[in-house]
């Protein structure tokens, strides 16, 4: 299927592992001109290379922490007029509530909430004076249901949902929509080292505890990164245009729910 957008331009935040890196892969793959960052530079130039090798697709690096003002500047300096932006940043670390102080709260709001919030303010009027746009932000399953030691995450993400629950009925009249893409557990470095964690702290075999998640979630497995970044190309897509304000759940079923 031809996702019409050959030739658009996108800015692909914390695309160098995992599902941002999926992500852009994909919509290389669709001959997206790619902007993408993370804060290593040594590991997006790895992911700019396998991208170009894969597709062929034109893609620039920006090596900064996208959390900060400075970061979002040399992003957009990057792609001042992107018309696809995927929203990213790793989520904060697990924990008990008790533990956190001011710090991790303004941390976490900072990176998962605000960050997407003034990069959608300084890209959406250009999409819609150019009548096209696609903002996918890549959230987490948490946000429809909530993961107890996750309460940063739950938190700031529920944030931006509701943000943008209000501004894509706005938006969508100008071929410009807004979705979120809610990740459950798909097998990545975050996913691993989270498990590898519970594994040590329990006593147990990490090998043994992964494929028991894997078997537990209804599909019985854990998602691939390619099936995510699949779709969230397709979210990116022109045939996308009367879909906004969803947030869409990839976790195998995990999260029962008739809704």
């Amino acid at each position: 299927m031809d996702l019409g957008i050959s030739g658009r331009k996108a800015i692909v935040c914390a695309a160098s592992k995992g599902l941002g890196r999926a992500s852009a892969m994909s919509l290389g793959r669709e001959g997206v001109e790619l902007v993408i960052n993370s804060r290593t530079a040594a590991d997006l130039e790895a992911t700019a290379a396998d991208i170009r090798k894969d597709s062929g697709a034109t893609v620039t690096t920006v090596a900064c922490d996208i959390t900060t003002a400075e970061g979002q500047a040399k992003v957009l300096a990057a792609c001042p007029n992107p018309d696809i932006l995927v929203n990213n940043a790793g989520g904060p670390p697990p924990g008990d509530f008790r533990d956190w102080d001011r710090d991790d709260w303004i941390a976490a709001v900072d990176a998962n909430m605000l960050t997407p919030i003034f990069l959608i303010k300084a890209t959406v009027d250009g999409m819609i004076e150019r009548k096209f746009g696609r903002i996918v932000n890549i959230t987490s399953a948490s946000v429809k249901s909530p993961i107890e030691i996750l309460g940063l995450s739950n938190g700031a993400r529920a944030g931006l949902t509701g943000f943008v629950a209000g501004l894509a009925r706005k938006t969508v009249r100008h071929n410009v929509t807004i979705n979120g893409l809610l990740p459950g557990p798909f097998d990545t470095d975050r996913l691993r080292t989270n498990i590898r964690a519970a594994a040590e702290k329990a006593g147990r075999d990490y090998d043994e505890l992964f494929a028991e998640r894997a078997s537990a979630n209804p599909a019985g497995r854990v998602g691939t990164a390619y099936e995510f970044g699949e779709a969230c190309a397709f979210l990116c897509g022109a045939h996308a245009g009367f879909m906004t304000g969803q947030n869409l759940v990839m976790d195998g079923g995990a999260f029962n729910s008739s809704q």
